[in-house]
């Protein structure tokens, strides 16, 4: 009777294990927590810009020709002044050579035109002397007269020629100069758009040879800024980027200005932000896409809670099955967040908070304190990890 009333009394407990388990099994969740923490919150800008120089000058050519030579190719580092291109000036000296005739020969007429200016002032002021005398015909004086006049106009013609000719070989001589192309600035070359034998035609617009960036150094990064979060952008403020070549490393840099006009795509308005970069290491290059995070604001020593609790909110398995203290319950409204109270049950807690950084957000209002484990998710009971394997169900697959 003893060993029978014990056998049933075991049946009883493993019927009733069983029972307990397949109800939980069956759908009754577990809970994912995360702890209200104390400790920093930063209000940040994020957007996306490219780098650049901070300085790119583009060097071109104000004559046409064909490029003769190349001294410089990307990447060379050169000085103000250094001979980068050469343009086959030989059309070009053949032109200062026949300025230059040009020139010598306007001066030449210049030369005759103040002889002819001396002998008819010379005949003019014989002939005016002689006619008192009756010695010379009035129209003897007029002819002479009227000839001084003629020389005189034809000495300022010839001057004239010799300041034409002289501005002509002016513009012979610099355009001869322009042949030999030189750098504006110190720099690095960061592009090429020639090669020796290529034509560049001057005709309407400068092309472009060369761009130079004056000093890697020092970067730029131009950021498209939201409009509603240009507000917040000012000149000073600590700015933090990735780049897709070094992923693991961060750069810093500062805003350096924020500039008004906007920029308009396709309906979308940002603005401008530019942030200066130092680039010591060399390791930013132009062109390269950066992700920046412009800190407008640091909230120090704060009680934080996971966004993850914020977004969370139960399912009707678990008001149902252990953790429904809510039941059918009407919820607070507003912010709220939902904590496991001693008897297992889901507990809504009312919350006001402030700025957020997308991961954790500022508790301003609400009965939590740190260290206490908020609900961030729920997953079916008995599951290693959400979406893992039912028991029984191991790496074979199902029998």
């Amino acid at each position: 009777m003893k060993k029978l009333l014990i056998g049933v009394v075991l049946a009883i407990a493993v019927a009733g294990a069983a029972y307990l388990y397949l109800k939980k099994e069956n759908g009754a969740p577990t809970f994912r927590t995360a702890k209200v923490e104390r400790g920093d919150i930063v209000d940040t800008i994020t957007a996306t810009g490219n780098i650049n120089a901070v300085t790119t000058v583009s060097v071109g050519s104000q004559i046409s020709g064909t490029i003769q030579k190349l001294f410089v190719d990307y990447n060379s580092h050169v000085r103000k002044g250094d001979v980068i291109a050469q343009i086959d000036p030989e059309l070009l000296e053949a032109s200062v050579t026949q300025a230059l005739g040009n020139y010598e020969n306007a001066k030449a007429s210049l030369e005759k035109a103040k002889v002819t200016v001396t002998d008819a002032e010379r005949t003019y002021r014989r002939n005016r002397e002689l006619l008192p005398d009756g010695f010379v015909a009035q129209s003897d004086v007029d002819a002479a007269q009227t000839a001084y006049d003629q020389a005189v106009a034809g000495l300022k013609s010839a001057e004239a020629g010799v300041t034409q000719s002289a501005g002509a070989l002016k513009i012979a001589r610099t355009n001869l100069a322009y042949a030999t192309i030189r750098s504006p600035v110190d720099g690095i070359v960061i592009s090429r758009s020639v090669d020796v034998g290529q034509t560049v035609a001057a005709s309407f617009q400068t092309p472009t040879l060369f761009s130079i960036a004056q000093d890697l150094t020092k970067m730029q990064i131009d950021t498209n800024v939201d409009e509603s979060d240009i507000g917040r952008a000012v000149k000073g403020q600590t700015v933090v980027f990735t780049v897709d070549a070094w992923p693991e490393k961060k750069f810093t840099g500062v805003v350096a200005q924020v500039r008004n006009a906007p920029i308009i795509t396709q309906n979308v308005v940002t603005y401008d932000v530019v942030i200066l970069v130092d680039n010591r290491e060399l390791l930013l290059k132009p062109g390269m896409t950066a992700n920046v995070t412009i800190e407008v604001k640091k909230f120090a020593n704060v009680l934080k809670i996971p966004n993850a609790a914020m977004r969370y909110r139960p399912s009707d398995k678990s008001k149902e099955a252990g953790g429904g203290a809510t039941g059918k319950k009407k919820e607070p409204m507003g912010q709220r967040v939902y904590v496991l109270g001693k008897d297992g049950k889901l507990q809504a807690v009312p919350v006001k908070t402030g700025v957020s950084d997308g991961v954790y957000t500022e508790l301003i209002e609400g009965n939590l304190k740190e260290g206490e484990p908020l609900v961030t998710g729920e997953a079916p009971k008995g599951s290693s990890r959400p979406g893992g394997s039912p028991p029984g169900m191991g790496m074979g697959g199902i029998r």
